[in-house]
């Protein structure tokens, strides 16, 4: 009788627990899912059940394998790369379980994905069909997934996408955009051998290439100034700023500012910053004390809390520096928002 009023208690907790979403706990490289050790569940069936080996989950709860678990007792799962995939794909045998964080507070994309392995910001939009940079508070993201095997684990049936799914969807969501260099250097490449062909055999090849083409090999021998760099008049979040400065007062800080590296802005003038005060998707003006030049740039984040961040008001892309004409090096500088 006993035993089958444990049963009973135990059989709602289950249910709840096959049809709960898998909530991220931690932060990278800690990452791990909470579990309540249920009626008959040992070691074994747990890493089963999240597709790891029961000699990882003990030390990682500070646990020893030989003293067995209780009921009720509370364990973390730990995420590795065994049961965890954030890029490539699963194994034939196995399914892929969408890995559940809950946005908080004034906390950006970018906050998230420096917290779990530095997923790619555009991989975040597009597993969760996103356009925007602000996430509202309490919107869950899947920020990975749990691979578990098919016929070994009851979380199987959670599983809402196929194992073949996530290798064009990763391809998608990290394509890096092609630098510009590289972009040119193909088709002069092609413009050369087209030049070659139409000269006769008989004629010396001295005549003047093409403009495009001493425009690039002269470009190539400095690979840090390769390409004459676009301006975008501050980029594209200006008529943003001056549309927003016309219905809200100004809030006005002066500061240092310094420099992060990333892939946008270079081709479609699409700035971005990190700032404490200001919420994310705020657009901020930034202007260099030194030439008096003004970037538009909008916030993903607040300024990550270590050393060498700290006196920092702001942090903006390096496109954004580029286009400041401040080059990488800290500077001082003026930043105008609304709130």
């Amino acid at each position: 009788m006993k035993r089958l009023l444990i049963l009973l208690c135990s059989f709602p907790l289950w249910c709840m627990a096959q049809n709960a979403p898998l909530v991220v706990e931690g932060i990278s490289p800690n990452l791990y899912l909470t579990h309540i050790v249920l009626a008959k569940e040992n070691y074994y069936s747990i890493g089963r059940m999240y597709n790891i080996s029961p000699k990882e989950i003990a030390p990682f709860n500070n646990l020893q394998l030989e003293k067995g678990l209780s009921l009720n007792q509370v364990i973390k799962v730990p995420l590795q790369q065994i049961n965890f995939l954030q890029e490539g794909n699963a194994a034939t045998d196995e399914v892929l379980i969408p890995v559940i964080h809950t946005v908080k507070e004034k906390e950006g994309l970018y906050r998230i994905s420096v917290n779990y392995n530095k997923l790619p910001i555009e991989t975040l939009k597009h597993w969760n069909n996103i356009k925007s940079d602000a996430v509202p508070n309490g919107t869950r993201l899947i920020i990975g997934y749990l691979k578990v095997k098919s016929t070994l684990s009851p979380l199987a049936s959670k599983a809402t996408i196929k194992p073949a799914d996530i290798s064009s969807k990763e391809q998608a969501a990290v394509k890096k955009e092609v630098p510009v260099t590289a972009k040119i250097a193909e088709p002069v490449k092609k413009e050369i051998a087209v030049v070659k062909e139409k000269e006769p055999l008989s004629i010396p090849v001295k005549k003047t290439p093409p403009v495009v083409v001493k425009e690039v090999e002269s470009n190539q021998t400095n690979q840090s100034t390769a390409v004459t760099f676009k301006t975008f008049n501050g980029g594209i979040f200006k008529s943003v700023f001056e549309q927003q400065a016309k219905k809200d007062a100004a809030i006005n800080e002066n500061g240092v500012a310094a420099v992060f590296k990333s892939n946008s802005g270079w081709q479609d003038g699409k700035y971005y910053c990190l700032h404490n005060a200001a919420a994310p998707g705020t657009i901020i003006k930034i202007t260099s004390a030194a030439n008096g030049k003004s970037i538009y740039a909008k916030v993903l984040d607040v300024i990550p809390d270590i050393k060498q961040n700290n006196g920092l008001l702001i942090r903006i892309s390096n496109a954004a520096a580029q286009e400041l004409g401040v080059g990488e090096a800290r500077f001082d500088c003026m930043v105008s928002y609304s709130k």
